[in-house]
């Protein structure tokens, strides 16, 4: 079972992954990868190590402005392992619009020592009902 403690410590990772990406600081994000980690999205299948993210969050053709997580959950299949899930409103700039949009995600933490990283992260988009 999950203590509050160990969510509030994801929830706060989570959150400070993405208001990296926010401010631009790639280096604040890369402490918290894991190396390699993977990445799945609508975009692809992605395996990255530190050099090849950094390089993925300078391109300036997708830029993330802001974001608003809810409905975030912790699975602890073991101590060293957190899985969580959330929903996550994202506003970015993409060749020059700007983009809101709701979608589903989930990271893999493990802990490594003393810290936590991340090793996998995937984002789902909603099923449009036309």
């Amino acid at each position: 079972m999950a203590s509050s403690k160990g969510k509030q410590e994801i929830e706060g990772l989570e959150t400070a992954f993405w208001q990296s990406m926010v401010d631009g600081r790639a280096e604040v994000a890369t402490r918290m990868l894991a190396e390699p980690a993977l990445m799945v999205s609508g975009h692809g299948l992605n395996k990255f190590d530190h050099a090849t993210y950094e390089k993925m969050a300078a391109d300036d053709a997708f830029r993330l402005t802001g974001f608003e997580i809810s409905d975030f959950d912790v699975l602890f299949p073991t101590e060293d392992v957190a899985v969580a899930s959330y929903r996550v409103r994202q506003s970015m700039e993409a060749q020059g619009r700007s983009v809101t949009e709701e979608v589903f995600d989930s990271s893999t933490w493990v802990r490594m020592g003393d810290a936590w990283k991340c090793v996998a992260h995937t984002e789902s988009l909603p099923v449009q009902h036309h």
